[in-house]
């Protein structure tokens, strides 16, 4: 009966590592496929993965005794990282800038609201000590990334609303974080405005550091032409994580500064951005895959027997009664409609982030821990099954799911250095209002020009009368000086067509 704990280290051997790599392939093999089921059910991945790490643990099939919290909370905290990464890149800063103060009101005030109402009904209603009570209710607190980005993507909402749940999962994770480290530390809290004081120092620190890094970053991409385009993700992610780093060595929000980075890199236009987005979506996965079959395996499912039922009270109480108190105290004074707060009141999804923040009372050794642990397992389990497949057909209900939207140009770039110019790729895609425009009609800027048009495997030179269809993707040379305004003229006709605004109309 295999066992992974805190027993001394075993060098291993050729054979065992072989064993290792065919049964990793294999899980991730079983978990690419599980996408399929999870996509078309609504429900978010990270059940299925949940599912995978339970079959494998001591109590399922693979009878694997894994018992590391120290370990789980290491990898669970660097999958965060490439998690929040790639959802700071996908994030559009014309979607989330009209957002951000409803965010970070959701993502200060919101959680205090959520950690007070939570709390006191884990004290009064399980019966749980107030230091765990705090615990939990600071845990369960934060909308997890992960869930968030590959539910609401699915979802055709209105931008605001998108924008300020992105935004708050974004952000929400350090305050709580810091609150959950210091409700986990041995001793009362006496002084609470010195707590407020470093919640607010560590996020002014880490949003420095990142917006720094992702604008440094960012700038030296953009001026330094790499040798090869497979590079450029690399340096992406490796700009990212650095913003982590150095925000977590200045003592900030290591967590803040890496998803600021990557939102200022994500919106930078860098050079080979598609190839950087799809390497960053890929890193995602993998760290979303790892990151909850560890958690799956950290789980004894014959132990939650007694928490099913004060998990399910607790849940009950955030999701019913914390989570709308803290949107209809904090969304007011932005004038939100009513409509979009009682779908971001539901959308408060959970996920890997609350479980992964239970195993730092473990590591601590608080009281009670494992029992904590436990109810917060069965508090996301539950909730997510009930919330995620919901949200579509709410959305339908409150009228807040049938955006239609012209579809997003790819476009991607790739420097030439010594020509100092640019090569534009751009692909028309279904749905995109580029279709049935002439060539000449783009009115792109002087020093901009469609040099090949590629059409159903057919490459030709296109004349200025050449009518664009879905399906073609364009060859764009640019000179330096204009490549962004090449690039916001394209987008603009992609949205708006042949009556696109001069430079930019709905292209920015």
């Amino acid at each position: 009966m295999p066992r992974v704990g805190r027993g001394r280290e075993q060098p291993l051997t050729v054979h065992q590592l072989n064993q290792l790599l065919l049964v990793c392939s294999l899980v991730l093999l079983v978990a690419v496929a599980a996408v399929r089921v999870s996509s078309r059910s609504g429900l978010p991945s990270l059940l299925v993965y949940l599912g995978i790490g339970m079959a494998m643990g001591q109590d399922g099939i693979g009878d694997i005794h894994f018992d590391n919290a120290e370990l789980t909370q290491v990898i669970g905290y660097a999958a965060l990282v490439v998690i929040l990464a790639e959802g700071g890149l996908g994030t559009k800063w014309k979607e989330i800038k009209p957002a951000l103060p409803a965010a970070s009101a959701l993502a200060l005030g919101g959680v205090a609201v959520s950690v007070g109402v939570t709390a006191a009904g884990a004290h009064y209603l399980t019966g749980l000590e107030w230091r765990q009570a705090l615990i939990v209710g600071a845990v369960v607190s934060s909308t997890d990334a992960a869930a968030v980005f590959s539910v609401l993507r699915r979802i055709p909402l209105p931008a605001r609303v998108t924008g300020t749940l992105e935004a708050e999962s974004g952000f929400n994770d350090a305050p709580v974080v810091i609150l959950v480290v210091a409700f986990s530390t041995a001793g009362p809290i006496e002084h609470w405005s010195v707590l407020v004081g470093d919640i607010a120092l560590e996020l002014a620190i880490g949003g420095t550091i990142g917006l720094a890094v992702g604008w440094l970053g960012s700038w030296a991409l953009r001026h330094v032409a790499l040798p090869a385009s497979g590079l450029y993700p690399i340096a992406v992610m490796a700009i990212a994580v650095s913003a982590y780093a150095l925000g977590a060595i200045a003592h900030g929000s290591g967590f803040l500064a890496v998803y600021l980075a990557s939102m200022v890199l994500g919106n930078a236009r860098l050079p080979h951005w598609p190839a950087t987005r799809g390497f960053a979506d890929g890193l995602g996965w993998i760290a979303q895959i790892g990151m909850f079959v560890l958690l799956g395996l950290l789980v004894t499912p014959h132990e939650l027997g007694d928490d099913i039922l004060p998990g399910l009270v607790i849940g009950l109480v955030l999701t019913v009664v914390a989570r709308p108190l803290s949107v209809a105290l904090c969304l007011p004074p932005f004038r939100v409609p009513w409509r979009e707060q009682a779908l971001m009141s539901w959308a408060g999804l959970r996920g890997a982030v609350p479980i992964i923040l239970a195993t730092i009372p473990m590591v601590n050794g608080v009281a009670g821990s494992r029992r904590i642990f436990n109810i917060v397992f069965v508090l996301v389990v539950v909730y997510t099954l009930v919330q995620g497949p919901t949200l579509p057909w709410l959305a339908r209900k409150l009228r807040l799911g049938d955006r239609a939207e012209a579809a997003d140009l790819g476009i991607e770039s790739a420097p030439l250095e010594r020509l100092r110019g640019h090569l534009l790729s751009v692909a028309i895609p279904d749905g995109s209002r580029m279709h049935g425009v002439e060539v000449a009609e783009l009115r792109l800027p002087p020093g901009a020009a469609v040099t090949l048009v590629v059409r159903e495997g057919t490459s030709f030179v296109p004349l200025p009368t050449t009518v664009l269809r879905h399906g073609d993707e364009l060859l764009v040379v640019t000179t330096d000086p204009v490549r962004d305004a090449a690039e916001r003229r394209l987008r603009a006709v992609g949205r708006g067509g042949k009556l696109a605004g001069w430079l930019g109309t709905n292209g920015a």
